[in-house]
């Protein structure tokens, strides 16, 4: 009952436009700029940080992620007058077990493949370790990258996922919709022109993997867990010259950007494997009625209290 959520808010279809609009504005402003001026989005990167460092880079890059998480909050309570924890969960409350659990997991595991994969090709990688450096680098990350990720979660998967369910009332249609154009949204990274429009299968399938997991789990824990470690410890172990995250990592890539496997086995082997993993764990079932069903729209002389049991989940 994940998207019935918008439900036990002040709910009118316009308030689920302004956030988004002014956000991804900013985006596709962003593109058109660097289409139509013709800019070298990476050479441009490399003079801004030769010109403030890459501590500085970086935690500018981040700041405009946490200026808007604070404006959806306020928005979602002044405006919606929707609790958090509602936009967080279907449950009574936000269950961090949940969040710690998928951080530890994906976080676990992609500490074990990226020296797995520096062990066994260490002339894809140069050690980057700077004491000095990296201390900066672990208190911006820790501080800012989980609120650089918990925005996009809670924008996709949540505002999004539950403004657009609430209109089409099914569940596959805010499920691909968030997924596209949370991929989308990372068209004008670097990665794009170094690796090609291929990678967009990444960014693409990441988002209708993030989606499958809050729609199966009722709620946006395990995205927000998983998002978090995977871009959090990213940039603290790898960093290399042409992604969006330039940082003074313990490893620097200086392999030629992939094109193949790197981007098919995470979202057609990898993610599936995590689903499975979460499944078993949280004993997922009806597969097919959470990500396709109808949305329940309750009716409107619904008394609070049969409101909150209709939301009430066993």
């Amino acid at each position: 009952m994940y998207i019935e959520q918008a439900f036990k808010s002040d709910y009118a279809i316009w308030k689920y436009l302004i956030v988004p609009g002014l956000f991804l504005g900013l985006i596709v402003l962003n593109g058109i700029a660097i289409y139509a001026l013709d800019l070298d989005v990476e050479e441009l990167m490399r003079v801004s940080i030769e010109q403030m460092g890459e501590l500085l880079f970086f935690a500018q890059n981040l700041i405009l992620f946490v200026v808007f998480l604070a404006i959806l909050f306020v928005w979602t309570k002044l405006v919606h007058k929707q609790s958090i924890t509602s936009l967080t969960t279907s449950r009574k409350k936000i269950s961090w077990k949940r969040i710690f659990f998928a951080f530890g997991l994906w976080g676990g595991l992609t500490i074990v493949i990226t020296f797995l994969d520096y062990y066994m090709n260490p002339d894809s990688y140069v050690w980057n370790f700077d004491l000095p450096k990296f201390a900066g680098l672990a208190i911006i990350s820790i501080l800012m990258v989980p609120i650089q990720t918990s925005f996009e979660e809670y924008l996709f998967r949540g505002h999004m996922m539950q403004g657009i369910g609430s209109v089409v009332k099914n569940r596959w249609v805010p499920l691909l919709v968030t997924s596209v154009i949370f991929g989308l949204m990372h068209i004008s990274n670097p990665e794009v022109g170094k690796i090609g429009p291929i990678i967009m299968i990444y960014y693409i399938g990441t988002g209708l993997f993030l989606g499958i997991m809050t729609l199966m789990d009722e709620g946006l824990e395990l995205a927000l867990g998983f998002h978090a470690a995977n871009n959090l410890i990213t940039a603290l172990l790898v960093t290399a010259d042409w992604t969006a995250f330039q940082t003074p990592s313990l490893l620097r890539d200086v392999s030629a950007p992939a094109t193949g496997f790197d981007i098919i086995i995470p979202v057609f082997v990898v993610f599936p494997i995590i689903l499975f993993i979460f499944a078993k764990v949280y004993k997922w079932n009806n597969w097919k009625e959470k990500l396709t069903g109808k949305v329940i729209v309750p009716e409107d002389n619904t008394s609070d209290k049969e409101i909150d049991q209709f939301f009430a989940q066993e």
